[in-house]
């Protein structure tokens, strides 16, 4: 059940034992939220007809993407001389890592670990996954997302950081809650097809684009050692 929400949470909780510098734990839980924003291209293809094969689980889950981060942050930080940009670039791999980690053992299919080469790594090649689980799982996107709102809002309210956003993140969390019960409701009563489900997609991407703008606009919540 390695749903975005649940990536975001866990890099989250790494605080307890990531070292204290500044950008770093920040880069963790985006490179959580990070591999899952392929989605967006796998919603291009299909909404221009394209081929989307391949486009999931693949480019942004691979050992050579962490490897180009670490990179590229490591030569920002040299050319602008900030050495928080590195840290960032750090965390980021850390974070991907991370998330291939949790697809490979919590999630039921591959992952094209070393992209580009094509070679899929799948524990779960013998398992067929029933329809109402699949239903469960793509609801439950909502459900880990706003539990993840809600303990962003908690921990803010507990270290006292970014209270201007506490109420914003407090209000997606129950929007996110709404929209598992809407869909999970929906699913199982018409099937998880057609308009609806392309409505789904759509409210997903979008949820998903608001929970990293979203950490990114509360850094010092996620940040905070404490």
């Amino acid at each position: 059940m390695a749903q975005a929400g649940i990536h975001a949470i866990v890099g989250t909780l790494t605080r307890k034992w990531m070292p204290k510098k500044e950008w770093l734990l920040l880069g963790v839980v985006l490179g959580n939220l990070f591999p899952d924003l392929d989605n967006l291209a796998v919603a291009y293809a299909t909404l221009t007809r394209a081929d989307s094969h391949g486009l999931h689980r693949t480019f942004t889950h691979s050992l050579f993407t962490i490897s180009a981060v670490l990179i590229l942050f490591y030569l920002i930080a040299s050319l602008t001389k900030n050495q928080k940009w590195n840290n960032f670039g750090i965390g980021f791999g850390i974070g991907i890592l991370m998330h291939i980690l949790l697809d490979l053992v919590l999630w039921f299919s591959g992952v094209e670990l070393v992209w580009p080469i094509r070679y899929e790594l799948n524990f779960w090649s013998w398992f067929t996954m029933p329809e109402w689980l699949k239903i469960i799982l793509d609801t439950g996107e909502f459900l880990a997302l706003g539990v993840y709102f809600l303990l962003l809002s908690s921990l803010a309210r507990r270290q006292s950081t970014d209270p201007e956003r506490q109420g914003s993140s407090k209000t997606w969390a129950y929007i996110e809650f709404s929209l598992f019960i809407l869909f999970t409701v929906l699913f199982f009563g018409i099937g998880a097809k057609g308009l609806p489900y392309t409505i789904y997609g759509a409210l997903y991407l979008l949820s998903l684009i608001i929970a990293t703008v979203i950490s990114i606009q509360m850094r010092k919540t996620v940040e905070a050692f404490s």
